[in-house]
């Protein structure tokens, strides 16, 4: 069985600079599959490239065993992946109501054609109140989203990218500014929601170790733009040597 989404050979190079070099990843059917380096490993230069924000130097970026090199996030939601908009950031003054249905009349366009516009916006509505509610956000349809606290912020912007329907979805640190006591009931949200909306497979860059622990089938270990290990969680967390070798750099920046 081919993989959801992979990088075969990928390189990516800014000048003499070599962001990536020869990284080959896959992510399969039922995995959530996390990426984990020290900053500058190249992490974001990997998500953007399997996004399709930027072209590989050399190598390919497949979705299903067809190119998607380049092809940039509009074109690629329409395929099947997505990743996480940030939109709050863009339009805070929206209500979360109204962010949930910039992603669901963006997907539904191109069907248009076969309702009338009544039928259309009562499908668009149904399935923005169908994604509030799988992520715990019924009860904030009409809350602008400026106001809202930093872990519903998180879950909106994750909803928004669900709310494409994508069989792939990339988190970029879905926890970021979240409190402690919150990103384990994030990321467990996240991960139900992934189920309930029918995601094949989750790709998530994160650097809170606990929370790779616990929610990881495989882990990808960067490291300087190459791939220093791609093992099951166990065996991951078994060598110390290879943690060492991801934090400790980190916290030596």
């Amino acid at each position: 069985m081919s993989a959801l989404l992979e990088t075969r050979s990928v390189s990516k190079f800014y000048g003499a600079f070599r962001a990536l070099d020869d990284v080959s990843i896959a992510l399969n059917a039922g995995e959530l599959v996390s990426v984990v380096g020290p900053n500058g490993a190249g992490k974001t230069t990997l998500v953007n490239l399997l996004t399709g924000l930027i072209a590989p130097t050399s190598g390919d970026v497949l979705f299903k065993g067809k190119s998607i090199a380049g092809v940039g996030p509009v074109q690629l939601a329409d395929h099947g992946v997505a990743r996480t908009f940030q939109l709050i950031q863009i339009f805070p003054q929206l209500t979360v109501s109204e962010t949930i249905a910039a992603a669901v009349v963006s997907r539904q366009r191109k069907r248009w054609h076969l309702f009338s516009a009544l039928s259309a916006d009562r499908e668009s509505s149904a399935r923005v109140r169908e994604v509030a509610k799988i992520f715990s956000l019924g009860h904030r349809l009409d809350t602008a989203a400026a106001i809202l606290s930093q872990g519903e912020k998180k879950l909106l912007d994750v909803a928004s990218a669900f709310a494409l329907d994508p069989q792939v979805i990339l988190l970029d640190e879905p926890t970021s500014g979240v409190s402690t006591a919150d990103k384990h009931g994030i990321m467990k949200t996240l991960v139900e929601a992934g189920k309930a909306a029918g995601v094949q497979g989750i790709l998530l860059v994160e650097h809170d170790m606990d929370l790779v622990a616990a929610y990881s089938d495989r882990i990808i270990a960067l490291s300087e733009g190459q791939v220093l290990a791609n093992l099951p969680t166990a065996d991951f967390f078994a060598d110390p040597q290879l943690i060492e070798a991801v934090i400790g750099k980190r916290r030596g920046h």
